[in-house]
């Protein structure tokens, strides 16, 4: 059986340094102004870009801003409003459903136990993750398409699904800086590292990163 290649986790943390120093402290773009709007946006995010949901939240969130509106909402309505995105039936559904769960079971809070926002319609690890890091500042990994790719390609890791991945990293990257490498990932996903030409003669991680390595093997 052939050992995957890895980078050591001296330079793993260089590499969190590197596209850090890049990166800096950008957030995660999607618009909201309350950990209620962040879990609708992160929801409606789903196959679709961060520009495409900042479009349509802002006057779905202006009709219906908080769970007590949006649950008894006619979905709809609700599709109508963000019909502008991917899958915004199924979506709309699934906004309307857990905003009803949110007011029945938590009072029109958001929960801030993994577990717990697992149960609700259109929430996965990702999502999950996304609203205790951004919205409650625990230190997470949302392993997203970008995040998933970026890492393994680079040898941050060298896992064969997302879940896999969360956990290599949770593991590898510093302590403190798991939330934020998140960002990074995603960053440099979207401007340097493309999935099928990525940038790396101008890439702040050459010379780390073990991706021209693999390909020449």
């Amino acid at each position: 059986m052939v050992e995957k290649k890895i980078l050591s986790r001296k330079k793993v943390a260089e590499v969190v340094e590197r596209l850090g120093g890049l990166y800096g402290d950008e957030g995660t773009a999607l618009m909201h102004g309350s950990v209620f709007e962040l879990l609708i946006a992160v929801v409606l995010s789903a196959q679709t870009t961060d520009v495409s949901v900042n479009k349509v939240t802002p006057a779905l969130f202006s009709r219906w801003p908080d769970a007590a509106s949006l649950a008894t909402a006619d979905p709809d309505e609700v599709a109508e409003a963000i019909r502008a995105i991917g899958l915004y039936r199924t979506k709309a559904m699934n906004i309307v459903r857990l905003s009803g769960m949110l007011v029945e079971k938590y009072e029109g809070g958001v929960p801030g136990d993994f577990e717990a926002l697992l149960t609700l319609p259109g929430v996965g690890r990702k999502t999950a993750n996304v609203v205790l890091a951004f919205g409650f500042g625990e230190e997470r990994m949302p392993v997203d398409t970008h995040v998933f790719r970026v890492a393994n390609r680079i040898g941050l890791c060298a896992e064969a699904t997302p879940e896999k991945t969360e956990t290599a990293l949770v593991s590898r990257i510093p302590k403190g800086r798991l939330s934020a490498s998140h960002h990074y990932l995603i960053f440099h996903g979207r401007r340097v590292c493309h999935a099928r030409k990525p940038d790396c003669a101008g890439c702040i991680i050459k010379g780390l990163c073990l991706y021209l390595e693999k390909t020449a093997d």
